[in-house]
């Protein structure tokens, strides 16, 4: 550019010199000494072709920083150029002259190189600018010139916008195209979970936008989404953390390394691991030494094998000759000799240099089909300016309908300018890149050769395999305790027979042998629950499981009503019987057994009407329960086990065992439980306090009340400690159920045996049973009524007598009061008449009549207290009154 001023200068100086110097010899002289001065520097100046004029292309190439793509593509666009110039048939009357700097990739540095191509002769007809970043910048204020742009190497999603950037190109499909090959591959490897993690730029960030909309629409779930700005460490340790297993990486070659010298430090890597990247990284990326990161090539090496990226196929793979009658393969002939010999994998944008040199072609092909249309009009290219709309509209209109074969394949643009392309699918094996594929997403139509390789035995799984599994009931546990409830069902029918049959004794009519009975009964409903509490979806189907619910509650309801509240009604009777005051005692000793039986009716109408509510407000049903987990893998996996039982290791992967339990419940469990639980926690906790008042009472009524006692005690205990423990351990089968139904087995035991036992031993060891019997057998008769009604005239009389002896003492009371006076009466008069024999002497009186003597005194002893009868008469007989009564 700055030799070819001077030299135009110059040409334009001598046609003016002729002009000047054409009437005079001197001056002619001169002007022809000056015209061959001017020949000569013009033989040394460049020149166009003859009849050729100049359009510009003013193009940004970075040739370093994030992605030094200028390295490869400038030659790859420089050699597009240089054939176009020579064609004959393409824009002859034109020559495209490539104006270009180095953009580093920055866009801070773009701003500043696009305003020196704006403000710097001569006019560019076309901008082409190379990274994403630059050609947000560039696209966006190419609107304001009337200005064309045309990428060679921008992939970012967010360039695809027709309204930002209207007259925006690129033969570098949008990074999107990546996406549909992405989601084609999880759905072919089985998988729905993924995570991603990108640097935070503009073109990765819509990228992801995008695979986010597009494996939403598949069913597919982005789990973890991480990203970072300089530094990966944290984002890889959240993917760990997480338990990513399919991961997406977006970002730069720079970045890359930077990712997976993390990845090798957390292990992220291996057969249970798959990484997918972009494709147009340099071969050789993970091997490139960078200060920035601690890793060794080998811990690279070694962290990226397998790993799957997907690129826009940007070298034809077929041998087909296109626009510019090169096949891909002399192409890449031609590229090389041009980079003197230089190594692919060390030159920044290989991969991109077919893409750099179509897009050459592209333009030239569309700058050719604007020449007719703008002649038509009386326009020419040259005549271009920023302000000339009409050429940049046909210009648009020309490339918007380009179609030709390029280096890179097939080139078209869709209606937002991006390229349509295929993708290649390819895998790291053994460090170097191995095509497995080839996806066109055009026509959805995946090109497979099936030379894909894993480090496990094949494509790991998307997550940790969670394996569903029903946990069921041990089968020993059950049987064993089922044999327990068995006996003691066996054992309270011993005993509920043997009380029956021996009703007529008095020994057992004495300790209440109905409420016996019912405690007996209890005890065997209650033995009877253990059975359905021990089945599962392993003996009944999940459609018969709310029947054994219901056998479950109303057994337990029934049984514990019945057993204890018979006991519960004993020791209410004597508490309320001998803790009352003495005036009250004589009124409560008779007892009515209706009452005893009415109390236990009512405990459980109480229970059977509570049941029923809850059975048709909200009836139990089934409910599964997910238990904690447990991972097998191989035996260097360390993990947390939360199960007891030890499981195996299922091939390479490693393997979740999700615990299922079946439980009996409802949409209000709680609430029911904790009407139930406070009803009769409350009547264990009076039953313990009536059993600790009572401990020392015996009564002839209730024989058995210290067995009673004893064995409501213990019952109130296991009950109490059964069901918040049970609730506890609900999601341990085993140890739930053993826990329950042993307690309801020993608490079963010991109340039959304490209640029974004793009175079966007292009936053997005394022979009671045996003499009763005899009598019995004797008299023909039962002797229990006849039994009852003397119980009953003694009890009469004893109150009658009680009253006669209460009538004789208030007699003996009076009597002693009247004897005191009289007494009293005796020691005043006896003084006086001593005084009077004395002092005057006088016939002797007359002898009085015999008195009879005093009664005799009661001793201290008897005082106050009740008299015995025999003692009593002696008493009565012994006063005057009485022998007066008895004379007359």
């Amino acid at each position: 550019m700055v030799a070819l001023r001077p030299c135009l200068a110059g040409s334009c100086s001598v046609s003016r010199a002729r002009a000047r110097c054409s009437g005079s010899p001197r001056a002619a002289a001169a002007a022809t000494t000056l015209l061959l001065a001017l020949t000569v520097i013009l033989s040394s100046c460049p020149h166009p072709a003859a009849g050729k004029k100049k359009l510009y292309i003013g193009a940004l190439f970075p040739m370093s920083g994030g992605w030094p793509g200028g390295q490869a593509c400038r030659p790859s666009a420089q050699m597009a150029l240089d054939l176009v110039n020579k064609r004959a048939d393409i824009l002859p009357d034109y020559e495209l002259e490539l104006i270009y700097y180095d953009s580093k990739c920055d866009p801070g540095e773009a701003t500043r190189l696009l305003y020196d191509l704006l403000y710097t002769e001569p006019i560019k007809i076309v901008l082409m600018p190379g990274c994403s970043s630059v050609s947000t910048l560039v696209a966006e204020a190419a609107r304001m010139w009337n200005l064309i742009v045309l990428s060679y190497g921008s992939s970012s999603p967010a360039l695809s916008n027709r309204q930002r950037f209207p007259t925006f190109f690129r033969t570098h499909p949008s990074a999107t195209l990546h996406n549909p090959t992405r989601v084609q591959l999880f759905q072919k490897w089985k998988w729905t979970k993924i995570a991603t993690i990108q640097q935070t730029t503009e073109v990765f960030t819509s990228t992801l936008d995008d695979l986010e909309q597009r494996v939403k629409d598949a069913g597919i779930e982005i789990s973890v989404r991480q990203s970072f700005l300089t530094d990966p460490a944290v984002a890889v340790k959240n993917l760990k953390r997480q338990d990513a297993r399919i991961i997406v990486g977006l970002f730069y070659e720079t970045e890359a390394r930077k990712v997976f010298c993390e990845v090798f430090k957390e292990k992220l890597y291996g057969k249970k691991y798959v990484w997918f990247l972009i494709g147009w990284y340099a071969d050789n990326w993970f091997k490139i030494k960078d200060p920035s990161i601690n890793c060794t090539v080998e811990n690279m090496t070694e962290a990226v094998e397998g790993h799957v990226t997907t690129e826009i196929v940007m070298l034809n793979p077929e041998t087909v000759r296109g626009a510019s009658n090169l096949t891909s393969q002399e192409f890449l002939a031609q590229l090389m000799s041009r980079l003197g010999g230089k190594n692919p994998e060390e030159t920044g944008g290989f991969q991109e240099a077919p893409l750099a040199y179509d897009a050459v072609w592209a333009l030239a092909l569309a700058l050719n089909k604007t020449v007719g249309p703008l002649g038509a009009r009386g326009r020419r290219l040259e005549d271009f300016n920023y302000n000339n709309r009409d050429i940049t509209a046909e210009i648009y209109r020309a490339l918007n309908t380009s179609s030709f074969e390029g280096i890179s394949g097939h080139v078209v643009f869709d209606a937002q300018g991006s390229r349509m392309a295929w993708t290649l699918i390819e895998q790291l094996q053994g460090g170097s890149y191995k095509k497995i594929g080839y996806y066109d997403s055009s026509k959805g139509n995946l090109s497979w050769y099936g030379n894909d390789k894993w480090i496990g035995s094949g494509p790991p799984a998307d997550q940790t395999v969670v394996i569903e599994e029903f946990r069921f009931l041990s089968q020993k546990l059950f049987v064993s305790v089922s044999v327990f409830a068995g006996l003691g069902i066996l054992l309270g029918i011993v005993c509920l027979t043997f009380n029956i049959y021996n009703s007529n004794i008095r020994y057992i009519q004495n300790s209440q042998p109905y409420l016996n009975n019912m405690t007996a009964v209890g005890c065997m409903l209650a033995l009877g629950a253990v059975f359905p509490l021990g089945m599962d979806g392993l003996h009944v189907q999940r459609a018969q499981f709310p029947v054994v619910c219901q056998f479950r509650l109303w057994l337990l309801g029934l049984g514990f009503s019945l057993a204890y509240g018979s006991m519960f009604t004993k020791i209410w009777w004597v508490h309320t019987v001998f803790t009352k005051k003495d005036e009250k005692k004589d009124k409560r000793k008779h007892l009515d057994p209706w009452k005893l039986y009415a109390t236990v009716g009512v405990l459980l109408v109480i229970d059977i009407l509570s049941l029923l509510i809850w059975q048709i407000v909200d009836p139990l049903h089934i409910t599964v329960e997910c238990c904690d987990v447990t991972l097998t893998g191989p035996p260097s996996l360390s993990v947390e086990v939360h199960l007891t039982e030890s499981l195996s290791v299922e091939g390479d992967q490693d393997v979740l065992i999700q615990p299922l339990l079946e439980h009996c419940s409802s949409e209000k469990m709680n609430t029911w439980l904790g009407v139930v639980y406070g009803y009769k926690g409350l009547l264990l906790l009076l039953g313990i306090f009536l059993a600790y008042e009572t401990k020392s009472v015996s009564t002839e009524k209730i024989n058995d009340h210290p067995s009673t006692t004893v064995g409501m005690a213990i019952y109130n205990v296991l009950c109490m400690i059964t069901a918040p423990v049970t609730m506890i351990l609900s999601s341990q089968q085993d140890a739930s159920f053993a826990f329950a139904s042993l307690a309801i087995v020993f608490s079963v035991y010991i109340t039959l045996v304490v209640l029974f036992v004793p009175k079966m031993r007292r009936l053997v060891t005394r022979g009671e049973w045996q003499s009763e019997q005899q009598e019995t057998m004797k008299t023909g008769s039962s002797t229990n009524n006849n039994d009852e009604e003397k119980s009953r005239q003694l009890e009469r009389e004893n109150k009658e007598l009680q009253k006669i002896i209460q009538e004789k003492e208030e007699r003996v009371s009076e009597l002693r009061s009247q004897l005191s006076e009289r007494q009293a009466l005796r020691s005043r008069r006896r003084p006086s008449t001593q005084n009077q024999n004395h002092s005057v002497p006088g016939p002797r009186p007359p002898e009085r009549a015999q008195t009879p003597p005093a009664p005799a005194r009661l001793p201290p002893p008897f005082i106050g207290q009740p008299l015995h009868p025999s003692l009593l008469l002696q008493l009565i007989q012994s006063l005057p009154g009485r022998r007066k009564d008895q004379s007359q």
